[in-house]
């Protein structure tokens, strides 16, 4: 919804009647509206759930907290008084629900959280004090994505990509697109891109113009890849001098074209001061989807009917949105990369792009291979890469053992010379002293009579 038409909630009615307002749980805390006496509490919200396992985000209903309870009853009668009507039991409110909300880090991705960690300096997460300690299945997932993106060695050691990456604030998958961006000279329109998906979906649909909503979404599609339709969308804009009436006239949300124009500012100064040259690739759209596939090729899916994929990794049935522009074509492409799944009525993929199959083997070797004809010369090819994969890891565990041995042994070392040193400069009071008189000190004079 437009912020026009949320701002409504504020205005009074013209002829004085009564007004009633739906709203999310945004409005226990965010939001003041004068004049509100009764509040209607179902006890639900919905709650964004991250699943290690197949790496979705799920909007769940979850029962609320007894805080949020007590903020939304807050809600009533702020500029007077008023009434709460809860939709459940006392007994509930009392032995169901949790006294607070469970804390996003325990629900949440920690991919960029395990990268800045690590970017301080912080060897062993498992062990790291948190405050609240989120599930380790949930550390070890984000681990393993950082070291599949190329941030972390086989030691769990920051890498210089993923030091690179650690200097932008964002997914750690959008910062390996940028850094790759960069190497194949199409960084300027992967900024647009990464400043996208950094804001919500720029798009609006009213429930009463959808058609015209969709009509003009179509104009901006491009076939093969939703990232490539932000992009459009951008430059679009752009070429129309940023101006908020085209934007309402195409459906689309002046207010978030403005904060991913801010967002891509940022993120061009953070690359000019990383000396990263910022360079355009024209219209060679091939390139930068190329580029896209580099940050996302661990959420690869294959087709497996009309608008159904498969993840090929997990094995995941997923689901083309009916919003996405690859939605409807006259063809499915075989293979997609796609931003993040989303579980409503279905798992849906958010943000796709369609890909060639070897730029999966090329760009993401550590799951995938291309499978040739001479069956036996790809098993053995597969075997070679197994064994000098393991010989790598063996070399780069020696090797930091060897840098850790080492430093040990610089620290002793070093200990071992102050220790000496501020022996050495200790004066104890009342020890005799050898040798000839002190420096400084005037020779005592014999009187004969």
């Amino acid at each position: 919804m437009p912020a026009d038409l949320q701002a409504k909630i504020f205005e009074p009615t013209e002829d004085g009647r009564r007004k009633v307002i739906v709203a999310t749980n945004i409005a226990e805390t965010s939001l003041t509206v004068d004049g509100i006496l009764y509040v209607v509490d179902a006890g639900y919200s919905k709650l964004k759930v991250y699943n290690p396992k197949v790496g979705m985000d799920a909007l769940q209903i979850t029962p609320i907290s007894q805080a949020n309870a007590n903020q939304r009853t807050g809600r009533a009668g702020r500029t007077g008084p008023g009434f709460c009507y809860r939709l459940y039991t006392e007994s509930a409110y009392r032995n169901d629900m949790f006294p607070n909300n469970i804390p996003e880090i325990q629900r949440t991705n920690l991919a960029n959280t395990v990268l800045l960690l690590k970017s301080l300096g912080v060897k062993n997460l498992l062990e790291f004090d948190f405050m609240d300690p989120p599930p380790q299945a949930n550390i070890l997932n984000s681990m393993y994505q950082l070291w599949v993106l190329g941030a972390l060695d086989n030691v769990g050691d920051l890498t210089p990509v993923g030091r690179k990456m650690s200097e932008f604030p964002m997914e750690p998958s959008m910062a390996k697109m940028l850094i790759t961006s960069v190497e194949y000279k199409c960084s300027a329109e992967m900024l647009t891109i990464v400043s996208m998906l950094s804001v919500p979906s720029v798009f609006y649909r009213p429930k009463e113009r959808q058609e015209e909503a969709d009509a003009a979404r179509e104009k901006f599609s491009v076939n093969e890849s939703d990232h490539l339709t932000l992009l459009n969308v951008f430059n679009q804009w752009k070429g129309h001098g940023h101006s908020d009436h085209w934007c309402m006239k195409h459906f689309l949300h002046p207010k978030l074209l403005r904060k991913a124009r801010e967002v891509r500012v940022q993120l061009e100064d953070i690359m000019k001061f990383q000396k990263m040259s910022i360079i355009s690739a024209g219209t060679d759209y091939d390139i930068v989807r190329k580029a896209i596939c580099s940050g996302y090729f661990h959420q690869a899916a294959r087709v497996k009917g009309i608008g159904e994929f498969v993840n090929i990794r997990t094995g995941l049935p997923t689901h083309l949105h009916p919003t996405s522009a690859l939605y409807g074509l006259g063809y499915t492409p075989s293979y997609v990369i796609y931003h993040e799944l989303i579980m409503t009525s279905k798992e849906y993929m958010t943000q796709v792009t369609a890909i060639d199959a070897y730029w999966l083997a090329e760009l993401g070797g550590v799951f995938y291979s291309v499978k040739e004809k001479t069956f036996e010369d790809s098993r053995s090819t597969k075997r070679r890469t197994d064994r000098e994969f393991s010989q790598k890891a063996q070399l780069e565990m020696e090797m930091a053992k060897q840098r850790e041995e080492t430093s040990k042994k610089k620290a002793i070392a070093e200990q071992q010379k102050t220790s000496s040193s501020s022996l050495g400069r200790i004066a104890v009071p009342g020890t005799p002293r050898t040798g000839g008189p002190r420096a400084g000190q005037t020779p005592r004079r014999r009187l004969g009579i």
